[in-house]
């Protein structure tokens, strides 16, 4: 009975996931994440949330608790990166992210020792990379994807340059933010656990605006400023990382710095190529058979004459 009783919770609570566009696909698997993300209690409370922010009054009301017993609650939840807590208008509201982009990977943001993460690591990569109902609905479900990738602006011309408008700019998103937060990559850090992490810098996820805010507040990333962001960009422009971030225009939450063996976008992008996972950059890279054609030619003197 207790256990049909957990599993209702954890149910329940996949029902609300599944509220927006990207859901998670009810599995035992994600039951098991579930269970060590959330308490009973808590996957109960939140099961019955808003899709919009709310208050702590709302909340109150929603759940037939005391005000003081609901902000505790609520603050936990904020603590440990399941819920957002954001300032508006003078006064906090709370939402709730979808998992991915969102509370699955904010769980591997830092190294924490209240739970297993190489337990949640080896769960996470048995619902994302081996069940794979999770990244197809996730990535290729309906007309809009969910991510993009952002131009990458080291190989622009001066004349191209002038074609590419600042939302397509990694480098212009952190310029504009009102906050930048950096963080582990959730992906890297899963496949570490794994022992198939590549040897790509770790500590370079950044969120930005109130997303960062709340994470930075609760130590889940580390505040930088404009300079350090774009220096930390250049990192990953030198190790071919790819940048990949919400497909909005204004406002992006985050920029994942994208390696193609461990970041579940590109891997997606890869498995399910036939389905556009992801939204492309609009600068397509071009071939310059000349170049090519002149390097393979040095390339075979230099082997004649060995």
């Amino acid at each position: 009975m207790a256990h049909q009783t957990l599993k209702s919770a954890y149910s329940r609570l996949a029902h609300r996931l599944n509220y927006f566009p990207q859901g998670a696909p009810p599995s035992e698997l994600l039951f098991k994440i579930l269970a060590m993300l959330f308490s009973e209690k808590e996957a109960g409370l939140v099961a019955q949330i808003p899709i919009k922010p709310f208050t702590t009054e709302k909340a109150s009301r929603i759940w037939k608790m005391d005000l003081a017993q609901t902000q505790k609650v609520l603050d936990q939840l904020a603590e440990r990166a399941i819920l957002v807590d954001i300032e508006q208008d003078g006064k906090t509201v709370y939402v709730l992210p979808p998992p991915m982009a969102g509370f699955f990977e904010f769980s591997m943001m830092r190294i924490r020792d209240d739970l297993d993460q190489k337990l949640l690591a080896d769960l996470f990569y048995e619902y994302l990379n081996v069940e794979e109902d999770f990244i197809r609905q996730l990535f290729t479900n309906g007309e809009t994807q969910l991510g993009r990738t952002f131009v990458h602006e080291p190989v622009l011309s001066n004349e191209n340059a002038l074609h590419v408008l600042d939302y397509e700019r990694a480098s212009e998103v952190i310029k504009t933010a009102s906050e930048r937060g950096v963080g582990m990559c959730y992906c890297r850090h899963k496949m570490q656990h794994q022992d198939r992490a590549c040897d790509a810098p770790m500590d370079i996820c950044m969120t930005f605006n109130t997303t960062a805010t709340s994470l930075i507040r609760h130590g889940h990333a580390r505040q930088v400023d404009v300079v350090e962001g774009l220096e930390l960009l250049h990192l990953a422009y030198e190790h071919n990382l790819v940048q990949f971030g919400e497909n909005v225009r204004q406002r992006v939450n985050f920029i994942c710095n994208c390696c193609g063996c461990c970041c579940e976008a590109l891997i997606a992008a890869r498995r399910f190529a036939l389905l556009n996972p992801i939204h492309t950059t609009n600068f397509i890279p071009e071939i310059d058979i000349a170049i090519v054609t002149a390097v393979v030619n040095v390339s075979a003197s230099a082997r004649w004459k060995r």
